[in-house]
């Protein structure tokens, strides 16, 4: 089992940039597919991002695709969205999610996700 801490989460002007972080404890996090998600107020959870096992495969939603990166670092048990070019409609709550029994592939639906965090929360002003 691995619980999952995201951080990072904040108020920013439109354009501007964070870097959600996501701590997961234990020490298989290497064995878990990663990926994150966000719901806004009134809407259905959407996928954001997703990472292979030993990162070496990203992908993104088409509507952050040239704005948001996922990356992960295993010796740190953690991994990372930046965010860039940051848009009002891109406010919501972030979550990460991590998948077990994964096979080299990366997640997109959150049916996938085995392990979620509590979230944080990403406020853009225009």
């Amino acid at each position: 089992q691995v619980q999952l801490v995201e951080s990072g989460g904040g108020l920013v002007q439109a354009g501007g940039s964070l870097r959600l972080s996501c701590a997961a404890s234990g020490r298989t996090f290497s064995s878990y597919a990663m990926g994150w998600f966000r719901q806004a107020p009134g809407k259905e959870r959407e996928f954001v991002a997703a990472v292979t096992v030993i990162g070496d495969s990203t992908f993104v939603a088409d509507s952050v695709k040239g704005r948001f990166t996922i990356s992960r670092d295993n010796a740190k048990n953690t991994v990372y969205l930046q965010t860039s070019s940051l848009k009002p409609e891109d406010t919501a709550v972030y979550y990460c999610a991590a998948r077990s029994r994964s096979s080299g592939y990366y997640y997109t639906s959150e049916y996938q996700y085995d392990y979620w965090g509590q979230g944080t929360q990403v406020t853009v002003s225009s």
